[in-house]
């Protein structure tokens, strides 16, 4: 077990921009606590083994990822939203919000993602810097905040929440605000253009064309992105710097957090409508949008992009990154630490729940589930298209538009006419094709 945890931590990590930052002396270091946190965990939890996770890197691997259709699903039966634990069928919106949600909310928080902590420190957020800007041909004003998160119960660990706003400087009132999980920029740099040759606006311009603002929240402010920050960051001020008990939270839910307190920023801030504010993130971070959009029905719309395992791809399909992943050294401290048990002595099948689930949990709200293709088979995009369609049923039960079919679209075929929306484009492990077609996704709800 201990071979598999450093070769899956090493080809992970190495790839993680969270991670190569670091000195060679610093990543020498985090894999050690990570480990040792990696170690502790599968001992509370008396697991002596886990399967190795695939490989995305080298076609002639013998532990290469699946992607042969035919071997993908080997757990074809999805446990139903709408059927009740007890066996009863959900016949209504109001069955579907008094039981079978909490349900489905009980399952992901105990084996999935975590809990959050009944008492959380509050946060302050403070305003660093006002500035008159332009982006592209747009005047804008930027605001720089800091969420400066309670430390009096454990001085010795410190969390600020690095924000950005930028809204058009020509608004006559509130607009609405596009969240992106991302990297806030150092001072007098200037946000590029996609780099496509045929020189369309970065998705920041495209927002601000239609009069809207964006903000960008860095995660890694609010928690790191490897096993050795999980007794540093809100998960380890909340613990006070002790090891995880098997259904706290994970990073995953901890970036969640961090949204949802930005826009606890936003509704104090004139600026912004605050009833109109979305989130996006791409790959890991994609990931994190699906589970905020869950989590906090205060968000009006979310763009998932490539969000994969532990994202929108079913956990029950063998094909690109898998479960036996998330369980790794390199990915367990995304998710609960029960989360582990299903890459041991359990298997995907087992799981309670499964990703169908957490779109569901996002209804009626609108969201936008999409990815590459040349590049990005990792994220599986059959495996997020099922989900979506499985998905479905709650938002129809809600009133809402699903995708409208079961039939997996070509390349470049949005299926963009209800309310849970689908779309691959021909590009690789990026959303930037994708943001046009959001946008006008978006524009039904944003008038």
């Amino acid at each position: 077990m201990k071979r598999i945890a450093v070769s899956l931590f090493t080809a992970i990590l190495l790839f993680s921009n969270s991670y190569s930052q670091f000195s060679k002396q610093a990543r020498d270091s985090i894999y050690k606590i990570t480990v040792g946190d990696y170690q502790n965990m599968l001992s509370q939890l008396g697991i002596t083994s886990v399967r190795p996770g695939v490989s995305g890197m080298d076609p002639k691997a013998p532990d290469y990822a699946n992607y042969d259709e035919s071997k993908a699903n080997p757990y074809p039966n999805l446990p139903d939203p709408l059927v009740l634990k007890n066996g009863k069928k959900v016949t209504s919106a109001k069955m579907w919000w008094k039981q079978r949600y909490k349900e489905i909310m009980e399952d992901f928080d105990r084996e999935i993602y975590g809990r959050m902590p009944q008492q959380i420190p509050k946060v302050n957020w403070e305003v660093t810097e006002v500035k008159n800007d332009t982006v592209g041909k747009f005047k804008v004003i930027t605001k720089k905040l800091v969420g400066h998160v309670d430390n009096s119960a454990c001085p010795t660990i410190k969390v600020d929440i690095q924000l950005s706003l930028t809204t058009p400087a020509d608004a006559n009132g509130s607009v609405p605000v596009m969240m992106e999980f991302g990297f806030i920029f150092p001072p007098g740099f200037k946000i590029p253009n996609s780099g496509n040759k045929t020189k369309e606006l970065s998705w920041q311009e495209q927002v601000l064309a239609k009069g809207w603002g964006f903000a960008i929240l860095a995660p890694y402010s609010v928690q790191a992105d490897h096993g050795a920050g999980l007794t540093q960051g809100i998960i380890g001020l909340t613990n006070k710097g002790q090891f995880r008990k098997p259904d706290d939270w994970g990073a995953l839910r901890a970036w969640t957090w961090g949204a949802s307190r930005a826009l606890d920023y936003f509704e104090t801030d004139k600026a912004v409508d605050a009833k109109k504010v979305g989130i996006e993130g791409h790959s890991r971070f994609g990931k994190a949008t699906l589970v905020t959009m869950a989590y906090d029905s205060r968000f009006a719309i979310a763009f998932v992009s490539s969000s994969g395992a532990g994202g929108a791809k079913l956990h029950r399909r063998y094909a690109g990154e898998v479960v036996e992943n998330l369980t790794s050294s390199g990915e367990y401290h995304w998710m609960a630490g029960n989360f582990l048990k299903y890459g041991g002595p359990l298997n995907a099948g087992d799981l309670p729940v499964d990703s169908h689930e957490l779109i569901a949990l996002c209804a009626p709200r609108p969201v936008f589930i999409c990815s590459g293709e040349v590049g990005d088979a990792w994220v599986d995009a059959r495996g997020m298209f099922m989900a979506a369609v499985g998905g479905g049923p709650v938002y129809k039960l809600l009133g809402k538009k699903d995708l409208g079919t079961d039939v997996f679209p070509k390349v470049e075929t949005g299926l963009m006419e209800g309310d849970l929306t689908f779309r691959q484009h021909s590009g690789g492990h990026t959303s930037g094709p994708n943001w046009p077609t959001f946008i006008e996704f978006a524009s039904r709800y944003f008038k």
